[in-house]
């Protein structure tokens, strides 16, 4: 019998133990064993759950038992969850968690503490949810040089732009909207001004970069509040959405990370997920592209991710799950975002002349776009690689108005 402990009982934790008690006879006849939920910590009382009587407010309860070899963290946030999970790994019990903020953030030192003492410390569901991501970098492509990670990594956000752009909602009423259903937050801050989504593309890119951190507080990032109904527009005469991609590239010019939204061609199979559905498509220099969709929140779908993880640690609980041991490099990883070629859509008044527009970018390419709402000059830049994100600011300072700029995928 494997024997494993919860730490925190919200939504994910609760699927956690609908999942472990629902596959109870699938998951043993794969493990060769029963795998049990022995304590669930929480402060709260449950009396109306059917795991009420495993619930205990003694967190020695968890830490101090032997039979307790690995802890699923799902409190949340990097305090309290913080401190447990350096208890846990201390104590040499393996933790899994689908805890973003947590794991982009200490990650180092965890991954590092997890090795000095013989355990693991997992995170698959940290960022696509019930998607495959974390373990297929590790494992699957470890062969590849990571050309490109770009994905929809946020429901919330790709949730509210599926109702702009088929229901014509504007951005309040969409929130709100998103905000009824459970899909947002009261304080929904962390999904539309893309914070979120920044620590997703964070991990991904430490993983990408052979364990080399990237630090998420220092990603260009661009969140979802500044879209509007008429960019909508334009998106459907172009063939293309608008969606939240959270960006690694990794190439010539050194590596890239970065969040904002961007035009999507319908052609393109990022431009296929919807609503809270999310996509990941990873590019190495070997396998070419690889896809990987599917719902990336959700109780169900995010406690699939943390039970898999739960498997293989007691599957292979000698074996190292990382590939490579996360680090703190002495130079920075990324090169400066202000390096990165882009092609963006600019839309501005149409008092501004095209005389303007080329002498705030010179030698950049640009061409007129397909659609003009009426009183505004639409143009696309730097469609050809030949305009920088610096180039672009400092392009930008010369108009008094900027309607808006919208990166092009």
């Amino acid at each position: 019998m494997k024997s494993i402990a919860i730490l925190g009982f919200g939504v994910v934790g609760c699927g956690v133990a609908e999942v472990i008690a629902m596959n109870h006879d699938r998951i043993a006849k794969r493990l060769g064993e029963e795998l049990v939920v022995k304590k669930i910590l929480d402060i709260r009382e449950f009396p109306d759950s059917p795991f009420a009587s495993l619930v205990t407010t003694k967190k020695e309860e968890v830490f101090e038992d032997p039979d307790i070899s690995i802890v699923v963290e799902t409190i949340g946030g990097a305090r309290i969850a913080y401190e447990y999970t350096k208890m846990a790994l201390s104590a040499g019990k393996t933790v899994v968690t689908s805890n973003k903020e947590l794991v982009s953030t200490h990650g180092v030192e965890l991954v590092k503490l997890a090795r000095e003492h013989n355990c693991n410390y997992l995170f698959e569901a940290s960022v696509g949810g019930g998607i495959p991501i974390i373990r297929p970098l590790h494992r699957c492509l470890a062969a590849n040089k990571v050309e490109r990670i770009a994905g929809i990594v946020n429901g919330t956000t790709n949730y509210i732009l599926t109702q702009m752009a088929e229901n014509g909602s504007d951005f309040d009423s969409a929130l709100k909207e998103a905000q009824a259903k459970g899909y947002a937050e009261a304080n929904p801050s962390a999904d539309i001004d893309g914070i979120d989504a920044q620590r997703k593309i964070a991990i991904l890119s430490t993983i990408a970069l052979d364990g080399a951190y990237v630090d998420p507080t220092k990603l260009f990032t661009v969140g979802i509040t500044s879209v509007t109904t008429k960019d909508m527009e334009y998106a459907k005469e172009m063939n293309a959405s608008i969606k939240l991609l959270a960006v690694f590239e990794n190439g010539e010019d050194g590596a890239f990370a970065y969040v904002a939204p961007h035009l999507v061609s319908k052609e393109h199979p990022l431009a296929c997920a919807n609503d809270v559905f999310n996509a990941i498509m990873v590019t190495g220099n070997a396998v070419g592209d690889a896809m990987f969709y599917g719902q990336g929140a959700g109780k169900l779908a995010t406690a699939s991710a943390v039970v898999g993880d739960v498997m293989d640690a007691a599957e292979h609980a000698e074996r190292d799950a990382h590939v490579a041991e996360w680090f703190n490099a002495g130079d920075e990883v990324l090169a400066p975002i202000e390096k990165h070629h882009i092609s963006v859509l600019l839309r501005l008044p149409d008092s501004v002349s095209d005389d303007a527009v080329s002498e705030a970018f010179p030698e950049i390419s640009m061409q007129p776009c397909v659609y003009e709402a009426e009183g505004e000059k639409a143009v696309i830049l730097g469609k050809d690689g030949d305009m920088t994100e610096a180039q672009l600011a400092v392009g930008l300072e010369s108009f008094e108005n900027v309607i808006s700029v919208i990166r092009i995928f």
